[in-house]
Parts: structure tokens; C-alpha cells; sequence
């Protein structure tokens, strides 16, 4: 496994192991972050353990046109219930999916040193977020890095039933971005419509919508 040093650049696709691990170690400034993202590698690592960066083989993603909305969930939405920003509580939607509790309760991936990471993209403009609120309460959202006409999302976030969902079906059908981009297979995004490709497809993606 190849450890980065201070030069911000990656080793070539091929060297990524079946687990989709193509380095190991680095920082998290904005430049490596951004770099990362406009070659489709992105950090995933626990507290306590190097930066991990993957580049997975099988890349989770959602073309906007194949979202998919339930019948219930399109009851949701013209019901008016919530109401949706952008770029309005960043750092609160990132402190939220940092600490939420997941079912499988693994625990979080979003380090001290990964949430601050991502606000200094948020800072520079590069990462945002959407909130869902209820009775003026922050109840729902998600963050991501944006790469021009793709999405790329890092977490999301719901305190009451399907708050994540509509905070993602509103960044699908906001005809901003080609392509989302999901990372991992994930059951929850897959209902939605998001769907795996290769990694070389979501690569010819990249560098066609930068």
C-alpha cells in the first residue's frame, strides 16, 4: 500500500486494492481534498487510524433523470410539511451526521479532523449542504463537495422519518447537477435510483463534467 507524502498527488488507478483503498496517509487540506475529488478519490477512515483514500471500483451513483419517488413520498413533498434550504446551517447539518447514531451503530467515520476539513471546503466554497426543517427545527440534511456539474455526497442525516430523503430528492430534481455521486452501495440510495458503474465510466464522467 502506497503512503502519500507531502506532494499532493495519487498513485495510478491500478494500484487500488479490492477493497478500493488506493493510499494511505496525507492531510485533508483543501488542496489535496479537492484534488482527491477531481480524480474521484475521496477519504474514508475511523479516529485513531490514518487517512484512508478510496477509488473504488464499483462507484455507487444517481443520474438525476432515474430518480425514483414513491407514491408516499411524493404525498410528503406536496404536502408542504417541511421546508428546505441551502448552504444555510452547514456546520450544524455536519455536526448532525457526525453524531446521529446509525443503525448498524458502528459508530461515525467523521473524524474531529474530517468535519473541520469539510467546513474549510465549505469556507472556500467547494462544499455544501441542504437542510430540512420542521416547526423551524433543523430535522434533516446532507453535505457534499461540488465538482462543477456533479455532486459528490459525503453523509446524510434524518431526526424524523424521510427528512434525508426528501433533502436528496431535492438535490436531484434541482437540474444543477449530471450526475450524483453516492461512493459505496448503500440499500437506502439504491431505492431512490442511485445504481453502481464502473470506475472507469464514472471517471469519463468526471473529467467530461468538471
Amino acid at each position: 500500500m502506497i503512503w502519500l507524502t507531502e506532494k499532493i498527488a495519487f498513485p495510478p488507478y491500478e494500484n487500488t486494492s479490492r477493497e478500493g483503498i488506493i493510499a494511505l496517509g496525507g492531510d485533508l487540506t483543501v488542496k489535496r481534498l479537492i484534488f482527491a475529488y477531481q480524480n474521484g478519490i475521496f477519504p474514508w477512515f475511523s479516529e485513531g487510524d490514518p487517512i484512508v483514500w478510496f477509488c473504488p471500483k464499483k462507484r455507487m451513483v444517481l443520474f438525476p433523470d432515474e430518480l425514483k419517488i414513491s407514491k408516499s413520498m411524493k404525498k410528503i413533498v406536496q404536502k408542504n410539511e417541511f421546508q428546505i434550504t441551502e448552504n444555510n446551517a452547514f456546520e450544524e447539518v455536519i455536526y448532525q451526521c457526525k453524531m446521529i447514531r446509525r443503525k448498524d451503530d458502528l459508530g461515525t467515520w467523521i473524524t474531529d479532523d474530517m468535519k473541520e476539513a469539510y467546513i474549510n471546503l465549505y469556507k472556500k466554497g467547494v462544499a455544501k449542504s441542504i437542510e430540512v426543517w420542521q416547526d423551524n427545527q433543523l430535522v434533516g440534511g446532507l453535505y457534499g463537495v461540488e465538482m462543477n456539474k456533479i455532486f459528490c455526497g459525503e453523509s446524510m442525516f434524518s431526526t424524523v422519518s424521510n427528512a434525508s430523503k426528501l433533502a436528496f430528492i431535492y438535490l436531484a430534481t434541482k437540474k444543477q447537477y449530471n450526475l450524483i455521486d453516492c461512493q459505496v452501495y448503500n440499500k437506502h440510495l439504491a431505492s431512490l435510483g442511485a445504481r453502481e458503474i464502473d470506475r472507469t465510466r464514472f471517471l469519463d464522467y468526471l473529467k467530461k463534467y468538471q
